[in-house]
C-alpha cells in the first residue's frame, strides 16, 4: 500500500511537470492522497489533521519570514538599492572577465537578497542582456548565472533554503552560514577560476548598455540607497537575528523610498503587498516583482510540503526507503547517503522545497552531530535540485533570463561543491 501510495505521487507530479501545470497542483493532491493513505491505515480524520499541523508547525517560522522576504525585496526595488548595487558594479563586466564577473555579482545580489528567483530576475536578467549584446553564448552566460544565485540562496541568513534547513535541523542559520562557507570555498575558488580562463577566450564587439542612464530615468542613484544592504550586512556579521536584521534594513529602506526617491506614502502598502512595478519597459523587464504577493506561491509549497513530514512521521510510509538510506550510510559514508537521497527526492519532487524536506526526512538518522547533517543538506539537496532539468529550481530562473536549459551544464558551482564534499567528508 505504501508503495502504491508513493508511486502514484510520483506520476502525479511528473504528469504535472510534462503538462506544464504548476507544481502547486501536485503537491495538494499529494496531501490528499496522503490523507487517504492514512485513514486506510486506520487513522482518524482528526488524527491527520494534526499530523498536518505537526507538520507545518516546523516551518511556521519561516512563513513570517517569507512576508518580511516580500517587503524587503519590494522596497529595495523602490528605494533604488538593487538598481544602485547593479549601477555600481556593472563597469566591471568586460568580454574577457564576463562569465567570472557574471558568477561574482549574481553570488553578491543572491548573498544580499537571499533569493534564487529574485536574483535571476534582476541582476540574471542584466547580465543575459548584455551576453546578448556582447555575443556570448547564451548557455554560458546561464551556468554562469544559475551557479551565482544559488551560491547565495544556499548560504546567505535570509535565505529561504536556508531558514528551512536551519528550522527543520534545530540549528543556527549562522552557525550553518560558517559550515557553509568552510565547505564551499574551494568549489567557489575553483569555480571562479575556471570561469576567468573561459572569459579570457570571449572576445565581444558591442558595448555594455548603459544601465546608469536607464535606471536615471527611474531613480535617483546615490550612496544613500545602499544603506538597507549595509544594515542587512552588519546586523548579519554580528548575528543579530534573521527577522531583526530584515525588519531593521525594511524601516531604512522606507524612508529612502518616501523622502529620496519620491514614492508617495499612500502607494507604500501597494508596493509592500503587489511589489514594485515600473512604468519604463527597459526597467520593469530587469527590476519589477518583489512583494508579499510574489511570495504566496512559494510559502504554500512550503505549507503543504511540510505538512507531508508530520503523515510520513507518524504512519512510517517512509520507513522502508529510509532503513536502505541507513544501510548505504553504514556501508559507504553519511554523505554519500544523503547525496544520493538528495539526487532521487530531486528527481521525483521537482522542486527544491519538497527535496530538502524529503532529504531531511529521509536522512535524519544518518547522522547524529545536527550541524553536520544541516551542512550536508545544504551542500546536497539545495544545490542538486536547479540541475534536474524538469525542476522549477533551475527552469525558472533559467526562463526569466532566457537561457536555454543545457545551461544547467556549465553551473560549476553547483557540480563542483558535491563532488567535492563526497571527496572529502568521512
Amino acid at each position: 500500500m505504501a508503495t502504491l501510495t508513493l508511486t502514484i505521487f510520483c506520476i502525479l507530479l511528473i504528469i504535472c511537470i510534462a503538462t506544464n501545470h504548476f507544481i502547486l497542483y501536485a503537491l495538494f493532491a499529494g496531501l490528499v492522497l496522503f490523507s487517504f493513505y492514512s485513514r486506510k491505515q486506520g487513522y482518524t480524520w482528526k488524527s491527520i489533521g494534526k499530523m498536518i499541523l505537526q507538520g507545518i508547525r516546523k516551518v511556521r517560522n519561516i512563513l513570517f519570514t517569507f512576508i518580511l522576504i516580500g517587503m524587503l525585496t519590494a522596497l529595495w526595488r523602490q528605494a533604488g538599492t538593487i538598481p544602485a548595487i547593479i549601477c555600481y558594479t556593472i563597469h566591471l563586466i568586460k568580454p574577457s572577465t564576463f562569465l567570472l564577473m557574471t558568477f561574482l555579482l549574481n553570488c553578491l545580489v543572491s548573498v544580499l537578497t537571499g533569493t534564487s528567483f529574485g536574483t535571476a530576475a534582476t541582476m540574471g536578467v542584466v547580465c543575459a542582456t548584455i551576453a546578448s549584446t556582447l555575443g556570448i553564448r547564451p548557455w554560458m552566460a546561464g551556468g554562469a548565472i544559475l551557479s551565482g544565485i544559488y551560491f547565495g540562496d544556499r548560504c546567505s541568513p535570509v535565505s529561504t533554503s536556508a531558514l528551512l534547513v536551519s528550522e527543520l535541523t534545530g540549528t543556527s542559520v549562522y552557525r550553518n552560514i560558517r559550515n557553509m562557507i568552510r565547505s564551499g570555498a574551494v568549489p567557489f575558488i575553483v569555480t571562479a577560476f575556471i570561469y576567468f580562463c573561459v572569459s579570457r577566450n570571449l572576445h565581444g564587439t558591442a558595448e555594455v548598455p548603459d544601465l546608469v542612464k536607464i535606471f536615471g530615468n527611474e531613480f535617483q542613484i546615490g550612496w544613500i540607497t545602499l544603506l538597507p544592504a549595509v544594515v542587512i550586512l552588519v546586523l548579519s556579521v554580528m548575528q543579530a537575528g534573521v527577522k531583526i536584521s530584515m525588519i531593521a534594513s525594511i524601516l531604512t529602506a522606507i524612508p529612502i523610498c518616501i523622502w529620496f526617491q519620491g514614492i508617495p506614502v499612500k502607494n507604500l502598502s501597494m508596493l509592500i503587498l503587489t511589489g514594485f512595478h515600473s512604468a519604463d519597459s527597459a526597467v520593469a523587464s530587469m527590476l519589477d516583482g518583489g512583494g508579499i504577493s510574489s511570495m504566496v506561491k512559494v510559502g504554500a509549497i512550503v505549507c503543504i510540503s511540510s505538512s507531508y513530514s508530520g503523515i510520513f512521521q507518524e504512519t512510517g510510509i517512509l520507513d522502508g526507503i529510509q532503513k536502505m538510506v541507513i544501510a548505504l550510510a553504514d556501508k559507504t559514508k553519511p554523505y554519500l547517503a544523503v547525496f544520493v537521497t538528495a539526487v532521487l527526492t530531486g528527481v521525483v519532487a521537482c522542486n527544491q522545497t519538497l527535496s530538502i524536506i524529503l532529504t531531511d526526512q529521509l536522512c535524519s538518522r544518518t547522522e547524529a552531530d545536527k550541524e553536520k547533517f544541516a551542512n550536508y543538506l545544504e551542500d546536497s539537496a539545495v544545490v542538486i535540485a536547479p540541475l534536474i532539468p524538469w525542476s522549477i529550481a533551475g527552469a525558472v530562473p533559467l526562463a526569466a533570463v532566457g537561457a536555454p536549459e543545457s545551461s544547467v551544464l556549465f553551473a560549476l558551482f553547483l557540480y563542483l561543491l558535491p563532488l567535492w564534499d563526497l571527496l572529502i567528508k568521512k
